[in-house]
């Protein structure tokens, strides 16, 4: 479970509570200008939740604290709507957030995490789409809820809600259920995966201070609050001292902040690195998951080892990197936001692929300086079980490129067989292929196997 948050503190959000775009800086420069939050009401700290995991935690969503009508998602006392500018991928689902602060302060730091009074609790609900014609069609699934621990830490838990929305029920352990989507060619049905308690601390542990998305180039946007008052949130936040050191208004400006992918008026490697940072720097950060790249946004590029940045398991493919300029065929990162199979990133509670971040991380990758790559041949009919002989043919979109061609499951060089006519197969084959032309970087290997005859 992916929460975006520091130590005990409680966030929801509703839906139809935020701006429609992140803008960065101050809603004006001055300091007469009207406030999103006038005056801070203070939550009860840990709202109803028990100060440790091992507490007992309320069967029911309505039981916590954290919306004062269930139901209608109307927050609770002091708990206040708030918004992000690049969302963790979640399968399409609409998110909204809302935060719970009792007394004291948040350490506040321009860059990198914030820490978060003890029992504060972030409340995230979860909508997903489910009619393709009418986006405004959605389904309730589940609300999550993290709480700063009275240790240091932090624990989550989730609700799932009720077909009629008139309640969310706390889940003992992980599920998945298949939601019925309508699309435009026809109904399908979406894997949705609720986490564990377990799941949770996946990420959001001591390794990253517990809470992940509330920081301040993530925080650092316009809103419109509950008041109707579209403000800069860590202006509001400032306005009502939750911060501590405060925050000087002025600068906002001037802070690293995340680029929302859809912000033409931030460059393309902008917004494929705050992808990155906002799915995964998690793990991928000093201290982290075992690995050589740092995906967090306020480390200088050339520090991060994601251009050209050495990888620890290569997949399968030659010369590969964590982003291999001009070249998404081995872009190790790449490939692996871009499939649900055993290797996918994030690991956890994704069962889609993002296929919008896909195309920002590869008209990033395509935008570095660097050769053109030929895309590995294609064959058909694709690897698979046929009961009499079969004929493959291949092709590649590169017009002229020199397919070369293995029947022994061995890596093709340009001095292997030159494919010129369809094959024929009349048992069980491993057909591995390259494509090469001069003035281009050579494919990496396709690869299908054929389990031909009885």
């Amino acid at each position: 479970m992916k929460w975006q948050s520091g130590t005990l503190l409680t966030f929801i959000i509703a839906a139809g509570t935020l701006a429609d775009a992140p803008v960065s800086g101050a809603k004006s420069s001055s300091e007469s200008a009207a406030y999103g939050l006038a005056a801070r009401g203070t939550a009860p700290p840990y709202l109803r939740m028990p100060a440790r995991a091992d507490g007992k935690i309320p069967l029911r969503l309505s039981q916590t604290g954290a919306f004062g009508v269930t139901r209608d998602l109307a927050p609770g006392k002091g708990v206040i709507p708030y918004d992000i500018v690049v969302a963790f991928w979640s399968d399409g689902a609409v998110k909204s957030r809302w935060a719970a602060i009792p007394d004291g302060k948040i350490k506040y730091s321009a860059t990198g995490d914030w820490t978060f009074p003890k029992g504060t609790v972030f409340i995230k609900t979860f909508e997903l789409p489910t009619d393709a014609a009418n986006p405004g069609v959605r389904r309730r699934l589940e609300t999550r809820l993290l709480v700063c621990d009275g240790a240091g830490g932090v624990y989550g838990v989730v609700y799932k809600w009720r077909p009629d929305n008139s309640d969310a029920d706390l889940l003992a352990s992980s599920q998945t259920e298949e939601i019925p989507i309508k699309t435009a060619t026809g109904d399908i049905r979406q894997t949705w995966y609720y986490p564990s308690r377990q799941d949770c601390l996946t990420c959001h542990n001591a390794k990253t201070t517990g809470v992940l998305g509330v920081k301040a180039r993530q925080m650092n946007r316009a809103f419109t609050f509950p008041s109707g008052v579209t403000d800069n949130e860590l202006r509001a936040w400032n306005h009502i001292g939750l911060f501590a050191p405060q925050v000087d208004t002025l600068e906002l400006a001037n802070l690293p902040t995340l680029a929302a992918a859809d912000d033409e008026s931030r460059s393309v490697q902008d917004r494929a690195r705050s992808y990155l940072d906002a799915n995964c720097s998690q793990c991928h950060r000093p201290g982290g998951t075992v690995a050589n790249f740092d995906a967090r946004y306020d480390t200088p590029l050339v520090q991060q080892q994601l251009i050209n940045g050495p990888v620890l398991i290569d997949q399968g493919i030659d010369r590969p990197r964590v982003i291999s300029p001009h070249d998404p065929w081995r872009s190790i990162a790449f490939m692996r936001v871009n499939t649900v199979g055993d290797i996918k990133m994030p690991p956890i509670a994704r069962e889609t692929i993002d296929q919008k971040g896909v195309a920002l991380l590869r008209d990033w990758i395509l935008s570095l300086p660097g050769r053109s790559v030929l895309d590995p041949p294609v064959m058909s009919p694709a690897g698979g079980t046929f009961g009499n002989p079969i004929e493959i043919s291949m092709a590649d979109p590169e017009p002229g490129a020199d397919i070369r061609y293995t029947l022994d499951g061995s890596v093709p060089g340009p001095s292997d067989l030159r494919y010129d006519k369809p094959i024929q197969l009349t048992g069980p084959t491993v057909v591995r292929a390259r494509a090469y032309k001069e003035g281009f970087t050579r494919s990496v290997t396709s690869q299908e196997v054929f389990i031909v005859g009885k």
